[in-house]
C-alpha cells in the first residue's frame, strides 16, 4: 500500500522516457554566450539552464524542438 503512495504517475499525454542525461554532452547556445546548454540523448533533445546545470532538464522530441526554434525565431520567445 505505502508504494502506490511514493509512485509518481506520468503527466497525461506524457510519452518521453526519463533519460540518463549523466554522460550527455552538453552543447552552449548563443556561441557560448548564452545561459543554455542543449544535448542530443537517445533521439531526444534536452535544454538546461547552464549557470544551474543540477536543476531539471526539459525534454523535447525533434518536432516539438522545431516548433520552439521557429516560434523564438519569430520573436514568440524571449531567449534573453
Amino acid at each position: 500500500m505505502a508504494e502506490s503512495t511514493t509512485q509518481q504517475r506520468p503527466l497525461m499525454g506524457w510519452d518521453k522516457p526519463e533519460l540518463d542525461l549523466s554522460n550527455a554532452q552538453w552543447q552552449s547556445s548563443s556561441r557560448g554566450q548564452g545561459d543554455v546548454q542543449i544535448a542530443f540523448v537517445e533521439g531526444f533533445i534536452a535544454m538546461r539552464n547552464s549557470g544551474s546545470p543540477e536543476s531539471p532538464s526539459l525534454i523535447f522530441t525533434p518536432a516539438e524542438w522545431g516548433a520552439f526554434v521557429s516560434g523564438a525565431r519569430e520573436g514568440e520567445f524571449d531567449l534573453t
